[in-house]
């Protein structure tokens, strides 16, 4: 699948787009309490809601929905059709494994990183960092006995095994955020060049788990029929809501297959991500539309079945694995009381369009804004620094802001000042120690001195000699 659409900068403030988005669940809320609602059961399509007007929402939101963006052409899923609009649809997880061997100095230099991480003192955890192909990731303090080693960042999280023939070199999972900014193809061969400077990879990536999603649109009301209309070979089905709104179902989960069906708008405000806010809008999303994903997980055991093993051959056949998930595995079916056979049961309209999906046609733009790093939101942030500053000032019974900011602030320095005297070092280092440990976190500032990245340079290129001449060496060159 390959997508080259771009995303129009003027769609690039996704914070603004989330708090659009806020207020687009609100108003869903409020139309699902109002009278004259669908009756449940009903086939026919429910009313079509009313479009909000810019002035009904926040003044530094309007604007930015007002500019609006052309809808995509992909035919017939995303024409004109008040029924059902297909917004994007790809790869939402990958679980990939390598077979092979980490090299000695690697492993070496990762265990002593990893000492690092489990070190008391926070000026050597912040050391704790493997710093390759653009990417800082973090070292974890904590493995398993099967992969003791694991490096992190908001791209990968790989986990690397020890020298062994039983088990792979690697085991990584590639993140949603990621996924949404490159084809799989090309993650992939990213991924491999950044393991191919820890180990010698000895056959291709295999796949243990994948996930395909598709975001639509559509007036269906997803709670308008019960648990029998989903005929499926899963085990449990089972509908969920928050605060009394309806938010989806899910379908055999804890199997080696499962669905979701969940309101993605609503998920996307929660969890505070906004990228694909902007990709709804280049595909054609109006604000005033709630968005649903229907996402089918496989795992290693489903896909040996269908004789998928590597991630080639797994590329290679989404068409057939998406059209066995949603049509063979699980359908969601308009029951008919009067037949007792379920399977004769004809096909919802909303599942005739998804089930109806060409993965081999475009899957709509990609966020192309993607950044290796693990941020907190800064609404967070500035939310725990007023909530710190006004703990401060009904402390001190103030409540002139001036006062109270300068206060405070005076306050905080002689804090820096005392716990930095304790630790034998000056405010600024005491806290520049801490801003350093957030950073490993948060992967966006290497820690090294000047010298260790040099080393590390050098190691890196003595790896890249040494790889290239074990592949000459086994290709009998």
């Amino acid at each position: 699948m390959s997508i080259n659409k771009q995303i129009p900068p003027e769609l690039s403030d996704t914070t603004n787009l989330i708090q659009a988005a806020a207020v687009v669940e609100s108003h869903t809320r409020m139309r699902a309490s109002a009278p004259g609602g669908r009756i449940h059961g009903e086939v026919a399509a429910a009313p079509v809601p009313r479009s909000l007007s810019c002035e009904e929402l926040p003044k530094s939101v309007a604007p930015e929905l007002e500019k609006g963006s052309t809808p995509t052409n992909r035919e017939p899923y995303n024409s004109n059709n008040e029924y059902f609009k297909l917004l994007r649809f790809g790869v939402d997880a990958l679980y990939l494994s390598y077979k092979g061997e980490i090299f000695p100095h690697v492993e070496e230099r990762l265990a002593a990183l990893k000492k690092l991480a489990q070190h008391p003192e926070i000026d050597q955890q912040a050391l704790a960092q493997y710093t390759i192909a653009g990417h800082i990731f973090e070292v974890k303090d904590k493995g398993s006995s099967v992969f003791p080693y694991i490096l992190e960042d908001g791209a990968f999280r790989i986990q690397l095994s020890r020298p062994s023939k039983r088990m792979p070199m690697a085991y990584v999972k590639l993140s949603s955020p990621y996924l949404s900014s490159i084809t799989p193809r090309e993650a992939e061969i990213h991924l491999r060049s950044i393991l191919e400077e820890l180990g010698t990879l000895t056959d291709s990536a295999h796949v243990s788990r994948i996930d395909l999603c598709a975001d639509f649109v559509s007036n269906e009301d997803m709670e308008s029929w019960d648990r029998k209309a989903w005929v499926t070979r899963g085990k449990n089905i089972a509908a969920y809501a928050v605060a009394e709104q309806f938010t989806g179902w899910t379908i055999g989960l804890g199997g080696i297959m499962a669905c979701r069906l969940y309101n993605k708008l609503l998920e996307t405000f929660s969890s505070g991500r906004g990228d694909l806010i902007p990709v709804w809008q280049a595909a054609g999303w109006k604000y005033e539309e709630s968005i649903w994903r229907v996402e089918f997980q496989y795992r290693r055991e489903v896909l040996a079945q269908h004789g998928l093993v590597t991630f080639d051959s797994v590329l290679a056949n989404l068409n057939g694995l998406w059209s066995y998930a949603s049509t063979e595995w699980l359908r969601l079916t308009l029951p008919n009381p009067d037949d007792q056979t379920r399977s004769r049961w004809p096909v919802h309209p909303l599942w005739a369009y998804l089930s109806s999906i060409d993965w081999e046609t475009d899957g709509g733009p990609l966020t192309r804004s993607f950044k290796a790093t693990r941020l907190p939101d800064d609404k967070r942030i500035f939310s725990l620094g007023a909530s710190s500053i006004a703990s401060y000032m009904a402390k001190h019974g103030i409540t002139d802001y001036g006062d109270g900011l300068d206060r405070f602030l005076f306050d905080f320095y002689g804090y820096l000042q005392t716990s930095g005297n304790f630790m034998g070092l000056s405010a600024e280092d005491f806290l520049i120690e801490k801003v350093r440990l957030r950073a490993r976190e948060f992967n966006t500032i290497s820690n090294n001195t000047e010298e260790e990245r040099r080393l590390e340079e050098q190691k890196r290129i003595e790896t890249a000699i040494a790889a290239e001449a074990y592949r000459k060496a086994s290709k009998g060159g």
